[in-house]
């Protein structure tokens, strides 16, 4: 058997220690969050903008480019680079804020994560630095012309690589061992022209000393040793040795606030956090930096000139112990945890054939690999204020998460983009541990219990959304994810499940649905609301907020995400009472929560309106209006009306067979109240080997559903399932309220809206999520129906597939927005010339928020690899699908031989 090294470590280190006690755990953006915001207003991006980050210490966490951390993020290791013609230098990213960009906040930069393994041994990042002055005013000016009818402006599009002027910066780490880590990095100058940088690895701590807090007053220190490397100190992280080569400058100052720059106020302390930039843009004044070579911000200058098309690679060691040689063997132990990598993925991607799939694949495991970061937030502190600054405004408690005082974070999350989105989202992170526990199902475990902990979830069940509302409703799929992982770390440990790590989630999900029960259904009738539900600005009227005149929303989609929040409790309860039999009585209690919502949904009011519409054959919402007395449909064709697809679970012979008193309340219930029973779908025909299935749709519901679904000129693009009909691009949906108009019309990428800030767009696009939804429910109803039932696909095609058949070509459109196309073109870059063909882009995956529906471009958020990192599953699956086709082939052809041979 093959050597697997990183997959030994994996097993070894469950928790973020031992081998991941080092990782990427910086932001990207600390700057224009939530967290930093001290403002009156909650005006977070005005507040601290990125111009400031430079010279302000930062209070809640620390960002940086490619940097990493220990998993408190008390001591930071990463880079700054200087072109000699920039207004300073690159420490951290450069994005517009949600003010001043025409779709909400951007980042305009071009990087790329290339590689990592889970313990983080091995890691690989490309960043591409502009020669010639960086475009800070030119994309500011642009995008600020720009509306909201015109796509964002870029930084490929300002020209500053047109004439191939910029450096490929590849940055790699690889641990010795678990707290000594080999550090590279390579300028490849990619101009005809001679180009000089300079390359500033920095180390630095956290700041926990400035605040005013009495057992927070012990400062660490970083300083100059005299000989090859600075030494760095901390009371709680140990000594470590940053080493180098050659004679570089060696930089110190301290990571504080230039009160003086910033508040027009004396420095506490003398060479704040700007200072090394200043030394450096000044020209050399030594007056900028410490003499004394120490501080709490220590950086190691390297300028190089590089050739034309030439390159220099630099190598540094940051290490906890005192190395006499710290270069001897640092080649070879790089080579050897790369090939480690390299052997990690050859085994995890072995039932891939196509090399390309592989590479998308890999890149989007790196993604995901490289977006963890250390979240820290303590809402108490942060609405009363430090010791050491001025009171808050007392405005500040009636803006945003007053009740979420007992929310205490500091953890290493999944971010789902760490500048985009710098800040977990609860639904997201669900779908980010489905590839995480291919990864490491500890890890992705772990993720889904910290969210359900006393210091996450709020006392009446609710789980925080995200830091700009934590009171935000996300759809209640943290059951879902807990039963996916839960799957994946079964199968891969031979059929031998966590059933701690389920009971766990179970119980603390059980004051979640109760929250939901208690608070998102209005009138007590099992129809839910939920308002936001992550759909943003999908529907008629933001659902965050009230409507006039005491008028509500029933949702179609609010009432399914119960549905199948129901399904998905029911099946968690079935597997642990195979365990515990007492959990007999939980999967009976959800099943009847399914029924009960079933009916709900068919039954509105008294006038019996239902949300399926059957004159269009389609779920909808209802607007209800109390003051006139009246329903009504909003007949909007969204991903409203496909969401009911998802509540769906097949029971199994096997399943009911070991739970007799589950059994037996189960055909009390459908032999004596029929109203509910006529709610389960095709309970009692048998499907294929004997199996039950619980749906809200029937299979008329379901056929005509997917009539739309799979219609070219509605929903079905070619590169997935678009959020909104594209019907409503020549029919826009109207309607009159108060005197007020409102309407909803298709557009395939950037809203026009400015709902939800304008930031964010269900209004078309193609999102996976919810893609990965509606083919996980289509697999469901195929292991029901089987072979029997078969829809047009696409409709009026004259082409009938199989409910599996069709969720594998939704898989295959969906990788297509990556696969190179008959022009060797990726439709993720949209046609842009110099990303699909320039040798140094073209293989460069990004991986977006969502998708032109249209075209397969990426928009939105560029690094999003969170929740569009489920592509690494579905390659999975479509290659385990060739792998039986041909498999069945083969078959075929040999029974073929037998019979020619008699």
């Amino acid at each position: 058997m093959q050597s697997n090294p990183e997959k030994e470590r994996i097993i070894a280190t469950p928790k973020n220690s031992g081998w991941k006690k080092w990782g990427p755990y910086l932001s990207e953006r600390q700057w224009g969050t939530v967290r930093e915001d001290y403002s009156a207003d909650g005006s977070a991006w005005t507040y601290f903008p990125y111009e400031q980050a430079i010279s302000r210490a930062y209070r809640w966490g620390e960002d940086g480019i490619a940097a990493i951390s220990d998993t408190k993020q008390r001591m930071c290791f990463g880079w700054a680079f200087w072109n000699g013609k920039d207004p300073y230098i690159k420490e951290r990213l450069f994005g517009v804020a949600n003010p001043e960009g025409n779709h909400g906040e951007d980042v305009k930069e071009l990087y790329y994560y290339l590689d990592s393994t889970p313990t983080h041994s091995y890691m690989k990042m490309l960043y591409k630095y502009p020669q010639n002055a960086f475009p800070y005013r030119k994309i500011l000016e642009q995008n600020a012309r720009r509306g909201r009818d015109e796509p964002e402006y870029e930084l490929i599009d300002t020209g500053v690589f047109q004439k191939d002027e910029y450096f490929d910066i590849f940055i790699e780490y690889a641990k010795a061992s678990e707290e000594d880590i080999l550090i590279k990095v390579t300028a490849c100058n990619r101009s005809v022209k001679k180009a000089r940088l300079d390359i500033l690895p920095t180390l630095w701590f956290r700041n926990t000393w400035y605040w005013g807090y009495e057992d927070q007053t012990y400062v660490p220190n970083v300083a100059a040793s005299g000989r090859n490397y600075i030494v760095a100190e901390h009371e709680d992280v140990g000594k470590y040795y940053l080493y180098f080569e050659g004679e570089p400058e060696e930089l110190f100052c301290e990571n504080e606030t230039n009160r003086l720059k910033i508040f027009g106020q004396p420095n506490l302390r003398p060479y704040p956090k700007d200072s090394i930039n200043d030394y450096i843009i000044s020209g050399g004044e030594i007056k900028y930096l410490n003499p004394q070579k120490t501080g709490t911000k220590g950086a190691i200058r390297n300028t190089v000139q590089v050739k034309p098309l030439g390159e220099v690679t630099l190598r540094f060691r940051l290490s906890h112990r005192y190395l006499e040689t710290p270069f001897i063997n640092f080649d070879e132990k790089f080579t050897e945890r790369k090939m480690e990598a390299d052997a990690y993925y050859a085994d995890l991607q072995k039932n891939i054939k196509d090399p390309d799939l592989r590479k998308i694949q890999r890149q989007a495991y790196a993604g995901m690999l490289w977006n963890k970061q250390f979240y820290n937030f303590n809402v108490d502190q942060w609405l009363t204020g430090d010791p050491a600054s001025a009171a808050p405004p007392e405005s500040r408690l009636n803006i945003r998460n007053q009740s979420w005082r007992h929310l205490h974070n500091g953890n290493i999350i999944s971010m789902p983009d760490k500048w985009e989105y710098p800040w977990y989202a609860a639904w997201d992170l669900a779908f980010h541990c489905v590839p995480l526990a291919k990864l490491d199902p500890s890890f992705a475990k772990r993720q889904l219990v910290i969210f359900l902990r006393e210091y996450y979830m709020h006392p009446n069940g609710q789980i925080p959304a995200y830091e700009w509302n934590f009171s935000d409703v996300n759809p209640p799929v943290h059951a879902w994810g807990a039963w996916k992982v839960y799957s994946i770390d079964k199968e891969m440990n031979g059929g031998k499940g966590d059933k701690q790590f389920l009971a766990s989630v179970f119980h603390k999900l059980l004051m979640n649905f109760t929250w939901w029960v208690n608070q998102k259904d209005r009138e007590g009738n099992n129809l839910f609301e939920g308002g936001f539900l992550g759909l943003d600005n999908i529907g008629v009227f933001d659902r965050s907020h009230p409507l006039p005149n005491g008028a509500y929303i029933e949702q179609a989609d609010g009432s399914s995400w119960m549905a199948m929040y129901s399904l998905n409790m029911l099946r968690i309860a079935i597997e642990l009472a195979t365990y515990e039999e007492s959990y007999q009585e939980m999967a009976s209690k959800f099943f009847e929560h399914f029924l009960f919502i079933s009916k709900a949904m068919r039954n509105i009011t008294e006038d019996e309106i239902d949300l399926w519409d059957s004159e269009d054959e389609f779920y909808y919402d209802i607007l209800h209006l109390p003051a006139d007395n009246q329903s009504i449909l909003l007949k909007v064709r969204s991903l409203v009306g496909l969401i009911p697809m998802f509540a769906v679970e097949i029971l199994t012979p096997e399943m009911i067979g070991q739970l007799p008193d589950f059994t037996r309340r189960l055909e009390w219930v459908l032999k004596n109240r029929p109203d509910l029973a006529r709610m389960v779908s095709r309970w009692h025909e048998p499907g294929r080997g004997e199996s039950r299935m619980l749906a809200l749709m029937r299979i008329h519901r379901l056929k005509r559903t997917l009539r739309r679904m799979l219609d070219e000129t509605e929903f079905l693009s070619d590169y997935g399932v678009r959020s909104l009909s594209k019907y409503h691009k020549d029919h826009p949906y109207v309607m009159q309220m108060d005197g007020i108009t409102y309407s909803v019309q298709y557009l395939p990428g950037e809203s026009e809206s400015g709902m939800f800030g304008g930031n964010s767009n269900w209004r078309g696009p193609v999102w996976f999520p919810v893609n990965y939804l509606i083919i996980e429910s289509l697999v469901k109803y195929y292991e029901y129906y089987g072979d029997e039932m078969t829809v047009e696909y696409p409709t009026g095609s004259g082409t009938f597939l199989n409910l599996k058949q069709v969720a594998e070509e939704l898989m295959a459109r969906l990788l297509r927005i990556f696969q190179l196309n008959e022009k060797g073109e990726r439709p993720f870059y949209g046609g842009d010339a110099k990303f699909n063909h320039d040798p140094y882009f073209k293989n460069h995956m990004m991986f977006y928020e969502y998708f032109h529906a249209d075209t397969g471009r990426g928009l939105g958020a560029s690094h999003q690899t969170g929740w569009t990192g489920l592509i690494t599953d579905l390659i999975d699956r479509l290659e385990t699908a060739r792998i039986a086709r041909e498999g069945k082939a083969a078959e075929s052809k040999t029974e073929k031989k037998e019979v020619v041979g008699q």
